[in-house]
């Protein structure tokens, strides 16, 4: 009976070792495809028109403290958050996806700001 208890208890910390071949998450999904500056989307497509989404915000007190920078720009999630803010307003214009997709950001010492911007397009026909 001893054996049995410290066999299982071996199998139960062996197997808490292993992670699953399959992840949880595979990341956000967005209402058309998305395609970065350096992504091609392997068809034809018609340009709807170019998407943009740029703002200037004053630096808040988590990010600054005597004079030193504790953090800047977006977090991943606010970039995911503005992506799929523009995402749907090309999905809106008639969109299939959006390609040339750029993120830039920036940092001086009173402001953070950003600029996202991709061009907006319909696939043609096969």
């Amino acid at each position: 009976m001893k054996y049995i208890l410290v066999s299982l208890f071996i199998l139960a910390l062996l197997t808490g070792c292993f992670r699953p071949a399959i992840p949880i998450s595979t990341g956000p999904k967005y209402p058309i495809d998305i395609f970065y500056e350096n992504e091609n989307p392997g068809r034809l497509y018609d340009l709807v028109q170019e998407m943009e989404s740029r703002k200037e915000l004053p630096l808040d007190k988590s990010q600054n403290a005597d004079g030193r920078m504790l953090s800047r720009g977006n977090t991943m999630q606010d970039k995911e958050l503005l992506l799929a803010k523009l995402s749907l307003e090309a999905k809106r214009a008639g969109a299939d996806a959006l390609v040339n997709v750029r993120y830039t950001y920036f940092t001086t010492k009173t402001t953070n700001g950003y600029l996202l911007s991709g061009k907006a397009v319909k696939y043609k026909p096969e």
